[in-house]
């Protein structure tokens, strides 16, 4: 009968190396993931993408403008103005959707710009 403690080192040796690729491979460059972006603009009622290269191309556009510190504001009125929309929430997802899956290195620089955002006041 063999003793249970070469296993266990065995065990732990290959536990120990799948920790430390884990921990490497998760400090890796974020990568983009058109399919995702793709599906959750279709999904969602209100853009009206006629393919989906324009969609990825209207994505790549919102990354360029998140990547060139276009103004948070800016970048909303101009999303509600491409989908003749008020309705905050379809401007954001459209945003948050491109920068989480075709830029995400930017979610950062994206959120430092959105600090302090507000709504504009509906007309009267």
């Amino acid at each position: 009968m063999s003793s249970p403690a070469p296993a266990r080192c065995l065990l732990a040796s290959i536990l120990g190396v799948a920790a430390v690729a884990a921990a490497t491979g998760s400090a890796g460059t974020a990568r983009a993931d058109e399919v995702a972006y793709l599906v959750n603009v279709h999904m969602r009622p209100g853009y009206g993408f006629p393919d989906a290269e324009t969609a990825l191309a209207y994505g790549n556009g919102i990354c360029e403008k998140v990547t060139a510190a276009v103004p948070f504001a800016q970048l909303m009125a101009e999303v509600r103005t491409d989908f003749d929309t008020t309705d905050e929430y379809q401007a954001l997802y459209l945003i948050s959707q491109a920068t989480n899956e075709l830029c995400p290195a930017q979610i950062w620089r994206l959120r430092e710009s959105a600090a302090g955002y507000r709504s504009p006041t509906p007309a009267s």
